[in-house]
């Protein structure tokens, strides 16, 4: 009977992962028919792998695979260790004020929306209007290109990724570091240790496993770049390098009205997700780290 408020306050966390999370995995046999609304799941014909076949012999495939993990190594190779230096900056900062204001600031694009960030982008480098430009036409050198120009279409997102989440997402490391016994750095000053020694030897290691975790995660999520920045930022000229399996579902599923077939690439992008997480959680495991199950 104790347990009972306990088991109550979990419910409804249960319920909605049952109701949006589980349900819903149901729909995954619409990948092997030809979906008819008015059919139903029950009646729609069968087609088997079809619908993969067509996907692994589209001319854009190779296109939208490569852009969405060049897109993904820059997610996880730039941006993850971003939060992560955040963090241990911060806590190195003694006084509270300063660190207060810095995470403050550093918290607040979190809660701007990708329309917002993306508006700004534009005001900010627009090729004709846009203040930086202006600011470099007015001092006698040539306007950026960067709203339009391919080359710098990766360079932007993964720069915008970095300022609108890294500190929301250095969160769950401060709090990791906050758990860190502080004896060890007294023992550590005493020692003779100057602040990198400390960071190297006590810090980092603190937050090892916390890493390891967060990134096995990251990596169930590589095929997903995030719609609604990519869709923002797209434009006929950098879509050579800015189409991904997200933009290329909205396009063929909800403006075409093909259903199974974009059912499908998404059942592609969970399996490779799925492959992923599991591959490297055995791998964290024998190299003696904690996995995610």
């Amino acid at each position: 009977m104790r347990g009972i408020p306990l088991y109550a306050m979990i419910l409804p966390g249960l319920l909605f992962f049952l109701v949006f999370k589980y349900v819903p995995m149901a729909g995954i046999v619409v990948a092997f028919q030809d979906y008819d609304p008015f059919l139903g799941f029950a009646d729609s014909p069968w087609v088997g792998v079809d619908h993969f076949v067509r996907l692994f012999t589209d001319p854009d495939f190779w296109m939208l695979l490569r852009n969405t993990l060049v897109l993904s190594a820059l997610n996880l190779f730039l941006f993850f260790p971003a939060p992560i230096l955040l963090a241990v900056l911060l806590n190195e900062v003694r006084r509270a004020w300063f660190r207060k204001v810095v995470q403050t600031l550093v918290y607040m694009p979190h809660f701007l929306s990708w329309v917002v960030v993306v508006g700004l982008t534009v005001l900010l480098f627009a090729t004709q209007d846009g203040g930086i430009n202006n600011l470099l036409a007015t001092w006698g050198y040539n306007r950026i290109e960067l709203m339009t120009d391919p080359s710098y279409f990766r360079m932007l997102y993964t720069a915008q990724n970095i300022w609108k989440e890294a500190g929301w997402n250095a969160i769950i490391f401060l709090a990791a570091l906050a758990s860190i016994d502080p004896t060890l750095y007294e023992a550590a000053v005493a020692d003779g240790a100057g602040r990198w020694r400390q960071m190297w030897h006590i810090t980092l290691p603190a937050l090892r496993s916390t890493i390891v975790v967060l990134f096995i995660l990251r990596l169930g999520h590589v095929m997903d770049i995030g719609f609604e920045h990519i869709f923002l930022m797209q434009n006929s000229l950098n879509r050579e390098v800015g189409d991904v399996f997200d933009t290329y579902v909205y396009r063929t599923g909800v403006l075409q009205g093909e259903f199974s077939y974009t059912t499908a690439v998404g059942l592609f992008k969970s399996v490779i997700g799925l492959v992923l997480i599991v591959l490297f959680n055995r791998v964290s495991k024998k190299i003696g780290e904690e996995g995610v199950y």
